[in-house]
Order: structure tokens, then sequence, then C-alpha cells
């Protein structure tokens, strides 16, 4: 078994050219023109690997190596391949780089596996223009129905069955996978931490990932023009926002233990220079390894932000996304441990503090999921990075991984 890193490397230079911001980050936004772009080159790759290609009523993308026993449930390999604007080439796409290089290496080797294997792009895991995020798995796993999707819309009031056709999708076709079809989910991604390079360790193996929840929540107010209208009798939506959110930070640090919050997102309206705001829109991200901080987060947020209704300021939230802390299946850790020690590659067990798709499959079926380091600990950026021989490393732990799992019972 050879893995080869000029393949690898041709993979992730090809990927990172479909942005919508050329030298500015991968900004790839699902169901885009970028999107249409990357899909092509994927199915393409998998096609000359010898898999069988389809898509789902989400635009999920699958590629099957049939097994010698008939019917039997797949291994799958993969991540997505949608991003944040002005993110990085890796977060994402090394997972589904790792999917079509092992899909060679079986092709190479002319490996005829006992189960199926079968190699997944995923969409819209970011939420970067739908929101929410890990929509791709969500679907699979059934946790999206179709008038769920049918409603869901980006900024500009465009719906997922509408964006989906605009690129030649079919939003008709069925999302939701059959557990008894999946015999494991493995995942690989970069850390997006400093602890695997500053360490110097190859591998992480995850244990458990954090949970989170994202909320949306909207400040109303009364527009007025900003010369006339006293300050004492002003209903600004964005000064309510402002003093609502700097409290959020200390709500965290209260709870402690790793919790975390952020708002990243956030509108102004009517968002002119010389109007007072009557609405703003914002996200709020939070996140814990223990599912009790969170949910008492999201209470003290709500207490906040009701504490600054009036009559004339308003308030509203909903919960988009809630993903409970996940512990990945032992078995599963075990062979992936195994993989590194009979490869003699460094690995150390480690918590993700991000949540990925495999957090959404792992309450389908058993999941895998490594780390490999990344540079300076940076992600979400231009300036994300990880070396070609790092990504080998990762994929050579999980070829010999898949190698166990389509072949044992």
């Amino acid at each position: 078994m050879k893995v080869s890193q000029e393949r690898i490397e041709k993979h992730i230079k090809r990927l990172s050219k479909y942005t919508a911001t050329p030298n500015e980050g991968t900004t790839r936004l699902t169901y885009s023109e970028e999107d249409l772009q990357a899909r092509t080159y994927i199915k393409e790759q998998m096609k000359a690997y010898g898999l069988e290609v389809r898509e789902d009523g989400l635009g999920n993308i699958f590629g099957k190596l049939e097994g010698e026993k008939k019917d039997a449930p797949g291994v799958i390999v993969g991540s997505h391949f949608d991003s944040v604007p002005n993110g990085g080439d890796y977060d994402g796409p090394a997972g589904v780089v790792t999917g079509l290089e092992v899909a060679a290496l079986f092709q190479e080797n002319q490996i005829k596996p006992v189960y199926p294997l079968e190699v997944i792009a995923m969409i819209e895991e970011e939420g970067s223009r739908f929101g929410g995020g890990l929509m791709g798995s969500r679907g699979i796993a059934g946790y999206l129905q179709k008038k769920d999707i049918e409603q869901l819309k980006d900024k500009n009031g465009i719906s997922v069955p509408e964006a989906m056709k605009k690129i030649g999708l079919d939003p008709s076709l069925n999302v939701k996978r059959n557990p008894e079809t999946i015999k494991a989910f493995l995942e690989m991604h970069i850390e997006q931490g400093p602890l695997l390079e500053e360490e110097q360790i190859s591998v992480g193996v995850v244990e458990s990932i954090v949970g989170l929840t994202q909320l949306e929540v909207t400040i109303s107010g009364k527009a007025g023009h900003a010369g006339t209208t006293p300050m004492d009798r002003r209903s600004d939506a964005l000064v309510a926002a402002a003093n609502i959110i700097a409290k959020f930070p200390q709500i965290a640090i209260e709870e402690g233990e790793g919790t975390v919050t952020t708002v990243g997102r956030h509108e102004v309206f009517p968002n002119g220079a010389n109007v007072i705001p009557d609405k703003v829109k914002f996200s709020v991200d939070i996140r814990s390894s223990k599912e009790e901080h969170i949910k008492n987060v999201v209470q003290k947020v709500k207490d906040v932000i009701a504490s600054y209704e009036t009559d004339n300021i308003q308030a509203e939230v909903e919960q988009s996304l809630y993903m409970e802390p996940k512990e990945l299946n032992q078995e599963i850790r075990s062979l992936l441990q195994a993989s590194c020690e009979q490869l003699d590659i460094s690995y150390i067990t480690m918590h993700s503090g991000a949540g990925h798709d495999a957090m959404v499959l792992s309450d389908i079926t058993d999941v895998g999921l490594i780390f490999v380091p990344s540079k300076d600990g940076l992600s979400h950026c231009p300036e994300e990075w990880t070396a070609i021989h790092e990504l080998a490393a990762g994929v050579e732990v999980l070829y010999e991984t898949v190698l166990k799992l389509t072949e044992e019972s």
C-alpha cells in the first residue's frame, strides 16, 4: 500500500480553485456555481476510481464500490465540501480527498471488498448559506423532513429546492438513509487547533465531540431620523442588541469547563447611516462538552434577552440547531489506534471542540473521527494549512481501518 501524496495534493489544489473569493480564501457556498464546479470534479474522480456515483435529494454525493456480499451495509469515508466565507482549503475537503484516495488505493490494489466501500461528499456542514449547519448529515440521519427542507431559505429568500434546481440537482430524490445500509462512517479532519502540532503528534483519535446549539435572535425597535429623534425617545434595536451581546462572554466564563459563546453573524435593518435601526438579527453559538452547561447557558442567554424587552423593544429567540455532546464508538476508536500502531504513526486520543458531520451520523451508525495537525492551530481563514505528508499519514490510518471494516463481519 502506497498513499500518493501527489494525488492528495492535486485534489486539494484543484478543489481550492473553486472559490468565489480568489486569493482571499475559499468561499464555496452550497448550491453555488463553485459548489457545482467542485461537485463535478468530485464526481469525475469517483468515476475514475471505479465508483458508482449518485446524489440524494439534498445533493450529498455518494460513490460506491460494490462488495462481495449482496445488499450488505457500506463503510462510508468522507466529509463535507462547502466552506465558510473566506475560509481555508482544508476544512472539509481534506476529508473528501481522504475518501477519494482510499478509493484510488482500492482500485490500484485491485481490492474487492466483502462489504461495500462508499465515499461521501456532504453539503452545508458549515451552515454558511442556510444556517444551522450539518444539513447534509442531518438529512441522511432523518432529522430534516421534506417539509423542513422546503422551508429553509437563504438570506435572499431562495429556498433549498430552488437553489438545488439552479445547479441541476433533483430535490425530489430521497434524503434519509436507512441506517441498516451503513456499517460505519469514518471521517478525517484537520484539527483546527494547536495541540497536535505543538506536541508533534501525527494523528488525534477523537473520543468525544462537543455539544452545540445555535440560536437565531431578532431584536425589534422603531426606526427614526438620526438627527431629529431625541436620545430619550429612541427605540434603538442595535443599542439593545449590543448591550445584550456584551453580556454573553461572562455567562460562558461563569459556566466554566470550556463552555464558549460566539455571536458570529448579525444583520442590521434598515442599515442606513442616518437611520435608527429598527431591527437586528444575530446568531448565538453555544458549545460545551457537557449537556447541562449548554442548557444552563441557553436559559441565561434567554433571560438576558428578556430583561431588555420593553414596550418599545421586542425580542424573538429561535433555536435553529441542537446537538448533544457525543462519545464516539469504542470499537472503531480501538481499530483506529491499532492502525496507528501498525503503521508506527504517533497518535493521542482527544476531544473535539468543533462540531462535525460525524456527531450527527453517530446517532445512526458506528463512527470514527481522526484529526491531523493544523499549522498554528488556524482554521476558517485563508491561512489554514496542513502539510501534505500529514494528510497522507491520516489517509494511511483510515485506509488500514477501512480495509479491516470492509472485511470483518
